[in-house]
């Protein structure tokens, strides 16, 4: 089930899989000797049955709704709201943020590790998760 998850949050996985972890889930209650057994896949089929349309975003379309899992966002800086103070250029681990000093900022997302540190330091709310 970890295996199927750790796809389906990086962007991987199928279709199919939904009905494998389903299975897998199922097959883990039903055959189970201990009361730990059996409820261990209950968060996860409660997670497919209340959210399914989320599972189905991160496999159909490669995107995360939630803006959580690492493989699938971007971050981009808002070129209206960027003052250039280099704040988050400065704090960037990956150096992927270049600019000009009082010029808005980009982020080269081959270079991005996707930490999410530019969001965090930027006062102007000028850096958006995608």
């Amino acid at each position: 089930m970890l295996e199927i998850l750790e796809r389906i949050s990086a962007g991987e996985a199928e279709l199919s899989d939904l009905d494998a972890l389903r299975y897998i889930a199922r097959g883990m209650q039903k055959g189970s000797l201990c009361a730990l057994g059996q409820l261990a896949p209950s968060p996860v089929l409660s997670a497919l049955q209340h959210f399914e349309a989320e599972f189905r975003a991160h496999i159909e379309d490669r995107r995360c709704p939630a803006a959580k899992c690492r493989a699938l966002i971007t971050f981009e800086i808002l070129a209206d709201l960027c003052t250039g103070c280099m704040v988050c250029a400065r704090n960037c681990p990956a150096d992927a943020i270049t600019g000009e000093k009082r010029q808005p900022h980009v982020i080269d997302p081959d270079l991005c590790v996707r930490c999410g540190v530019c969001k965090e330091v930027c006062k102007f709310n000028a850096v958006t998760v995608k």
